[in-house]
């Protein structure tokens, strides 16, 4: 039905919106469920042709468009939504306010140390900004986006257990090697500002990066994880993993039309 609304024009923005937002969390779901990446574009292909041949003005794509109105009129209204991962999940939350706050949320652990990750701003999908406090309080110069580069490699590069499963596989177990990693050089530092920080939160380090990043965290295999890399003095670093999971879905998500 979404590549029927490309040539068609069946639905207003919010619900040809809410619809992409549901196709991407249906094949996260479906890849992370162990379905086989090849069939899903076989699947994709598939639709594609079928649309291809459709009538828009026959009655059939009419009930089609009919259902799907009435499944996502509900769902286009929802402000605030959370997409459970493997490891980690996503927070996601497009509703109105003055003030910047986390538009699209994950949170991570490592050692004494936090950071929270995800897409901030006042209003739309906003900025892909990492925050880390430390433990020791020490002071980060910068900080960096480590991901798969789909240039590089043909799928995603995951670990398994001895029965072939990825569920439950540690973050640090779904990165490339080093040859097939982009990183994104964090373009903006500055100290946390209390409108991204919990109340109970001590003093951290904003980083903000590239929107491509962004843009390439979307389209990676939603069992993969990313790492954001603290620099510190004396060639230091500290790495937080993240969870792709549904970071596509939740980034699709918060475009929805206001109604």
């Amino acid at each position: 039905m979404s590549v029927a609304d490309e040539r068609c024009r069946l639905f207003t923005p919010d619900v040809a919106a809410a619809l992409a937002a549901a196709t991407a969390q249906a094949k996260g779901a479906a890849l992370r469920a162990g379905a086989n990446p090849d069939k899903l574009k076989a699947v994709e292909r598939g639709a594609r042709a079928k649309a291809a041949q459709a009538d828009c003005a026959s009655g059939d794509i009419a009930l089609a468009a009919a259902r799907v109105r009435s499944a996502f009129a509900g769902f286009s209204r929802l402000t605030r939504l959370s997409y459970p991962g493997d490891i980690a999940g996503w927070r996601a939350d497009r509703s109105d306010g003055r003030a910047a706050r986390w538009r699209l949320m994950q949170q991570a652990s490592f050692g004494a140390d936090r950071m929270d990750f995800g897409l901030a701003g006042r209003d739309g999908p906003g900025a892909l900004i990492a925050i880390g406090r430390f433990g020791d309080r020490a002071t980060p110069y910068a900080a960096r986006l480590l991901l798969r580069d789909a240039s590089r490699s043909a799928g995603p590069y995951l670990d398994r257990w001895d029965s072939g499963a990825t569920a439950g596989l540690p973050l640090s177990r779904r990165l490339p090697p080093r040859s097939a990693v982009k990183v994104y050089a964090a373009e903006a530092r500055s100290p946390a500002g209390q409108d991204l920080s919990p109340k109970d939160a001590g003093p951290g380090w904003a980083f903000r990066f590239p929107a491509d990043a962004a843009h390439d965290l979307a389209g990676l295999d939603p069992r993969e994880a990313v790492a954001v890399e603290f620099l510190f003095p004396g060639d230091v670093a500290r790495r937080a993993y993240v969870e792709v999971g549904d970071f596509a879905a939740g980034r699709a998500f918060l475009t929805l039309a206001e109604r």
